[in-house]
């Protein structure tokens, strides 16, 4: 590959802070240029857990494509994503142009709202599954990986779901780099 993949995550107030950082960190620790936008601009957000991020930038300033759409959880944030015009027009292109999307937790609701990924293997918080069940195969697998979708289920499935991006952005072999020095107990496939 001539260029490191990029990576876009998406911020908003009430995220999961630790679905964010733990994408943010294994990505770039994976060799992953990760950008990460503020939904509401580029002023300090509040996560669901009382955590303030600060983002690179504001998504409404964002330019250009992204190999992966990164969607934390939180039940807020993640209805925010689902209300946003801005990430439905994101997330269609992603799928359009065949580019990779993973959402965690409750971000798979966004998935449904904008009308993307119909029909497809996924997985989400079960705190929100009666409103996402039926739009796809639901699983209850930890991370659920179905072409240019990835899912997953919680904070506590954070590095898995974040390893499997740097796999699919890189190669099986960058994923086990990256998941060693991590002390990661389980395999990730």
């Amino acid at each position: 590959m001539s260029r490191n993949p990029k990576a876009l995550v998406l911020l908003a107030p009430g995220s999961e802070e630790m679905e964010a950082v733990i994408s943010i960190d294994v990505l770039r620790r994976g060799g992953i240029e990760v950008t990460v936008a503020g939904l509401d601009g580029a002023d300090p957000v509040r996560c669901s857990r009382g955590v303030v991020i600060s983002p690179d930038v504001a998504l409404d300033d964002v330019i250009g494509a992204f190999d992966v759409l990164v969607l934390p959880g939180g039940a807020e944030g993640a209805k925010r994503l689902a209300e946003s015009a801005r990430v439905g027009d994101l997330l269609r292109d992603q799928e359009l142009g065949g580019r990779l999307v993973a959402a965690i937790c409750a971000a798979p609701i966004a998935l449904r709202a904008h009308g993307v990924f119909q029909g497809r293997k996924f997985t989400s918080h079960p705190s929100v599954k009666p409103l996402v069940e039926e739009w796809g195969d639901y699983s209850e697998h930890p991370v659920e990986a179905d072409g240019n979708l990835i899912t997953s289920r919680g904070p506590g499935t954070a590095f898995a779901f974040a390893l499997r991006i740097v796999g699919a952005l890189t190669d099986a072999k960058r994923m086990v780099e990256v998941r060693a020095p991590m002390m990661f107990p389980v395999q990730v496939s």
